[in-house]
């Protein structure tokens, strides 16, 4: 497997609310899952060969209670697979893009991850997942 878009995260005030959309189009929704570290609660909506990922603060302190008191609820990422995670980190690092942690690590349904900070992707906040 080569290349791809994994899931579009988007940052919710309630995945209780967000989620029913996805519902009433007749999409089904993953029982919700919370990743401790990152202070967030969520749930994965599959879309064709992508996925939908809403993210729940569960704490004010979290990236994602932050996002959403600066800018509102919306796009908050957008999450590629590469096909050597730890490769891509590495060369990544050597060419001087900054990362928002130097370390990978391990969240929803045991997905290896990292995030590229926006200011070495034109605003945007990519997270790299391992294949």
């Amino acid at each position: 497997m080569d290349f791809g878009i994994d899931h579009l995260g988007i940052a919710v005030k309630s995945l209780t609310a967000a989620k029913m959309i996805y519902e009433k189009l007749g999409l089904s929704v993953s029982p919700e899952e919370a990743v401790e570290h990152e202070k967030v609660k969520l749930v994965m909506v599959p879309v064709g060969d992508c996925r939908i990922e809403l993210l729940e603060a569960t704490s004010e302190d979290s990236a994602i209670a932050k996002y959403i008191a600066k800018r509102g609820e919306g796009l908050h990422h957008i999450c590629v697979r590469v096909p050597d995670l730890g490769a891509a980190v590495e060369k990544l690092k050597s060419e001087g893009v900054r990362l928002v942690s130097n370390e990978i690590k391990t969240g929803a349904g045991g997905h290896r991850y990292i995030f590229v900070h926006p200011q070495s992707t034109a605003g945007v906040l990519l997270e790299l997942v391992g294949i």
